[in-house]
């Protein structure tokens, strides 16, 4: 079996009830969370431009969690950021319940075909598992430049009853407040793309 140099990706640590703020020590203010950052370029702009902050980030692929986690150490920013190989559909639910202020996900989903369905990241799982993880107040923020999947991320994070929409308007923006940009929105803008870009923030919900 030839040998797997990712072998050792960073991990969550075991347990049911995982405290993020013990994950990213070094951020005094508020700690968020990124779905799925790929190589990782909004966390670290990110970090940089917010030094209260901390970001902790959920990444599917072993060799980009190691590259960006390693990354953000050489930069010092490690005792604020850091990326596990996990997959978040699994992950959130080990998650300290109200622990988190924003959660991220830039532009998900980029498989087409009927047979990698099983395979999408925003299901209504997730959606509750990210209101069970934000503060009442905080914000889930999801973008992608493919229309029709705004459409269904928009219905299936309305019908779940944990969100509304950050502004009167509903919850599509021009643009957004995060400084950071993925290289994926990056680019978009470059080539004159539309993004749909969805800002909903966690609200109490009243017993039955």
């Amino acid at each position: 079996m030839p040998n797997d140099r990712y072998a050792a990706a960073p991990k969550l640590p075991d347990g049911d009830a995982i405290e993020p703020a013990l994950l990213v020590p070094g951020a005094p203010g508020p700690i968020e969370l990124e779905i799925g950052p790929g190589r990782g370029w909004f966390l670290v702009e990110r970090l940089a431009a917010m030094p209260d902050v901390g970001v902790i980030g959920l990444e599917v692929r072993r060799k980009w969690a190691t590259i960006v986690d390693d990354r953000l150490r050489a930069r010092g920013m490690g005792e604020r950021g850091r990326v596990f190989a996990e997959d978040a559909r699994s992950a959130l639910g080990r998650l300290r319940e109200g622990t988190l202020s924003t959660v991220y996900l830039h532009f998900p989903d980029p498989w087409w075909k009927k047979r990698h369905q099983k395979r999408l990241v925003v299901t209504d799982e997730l959606v509750v598992q990210a209101g069970r993880v934000l503060t009442v107040g905080g914000e889930l923020f999801v973008q992608t430049d493919v229309m029709e999947r705004a459409d269904a991320y928009e219905r299936t994070i309305a019908e779940s009853g944990l969100f509304a929409p950050i502004f009167g308007g509903g919850p599509r923006v021009e643009d957004h407040p995060f400084v950071a940009r993925s290289p994926r929105e990056r680019r978009a803008m470059a080539d004159g793309l539309p993004i749909a870009r969805l800002r909903f923030r966690r609200v109490v919900v009243s017993p039955p």
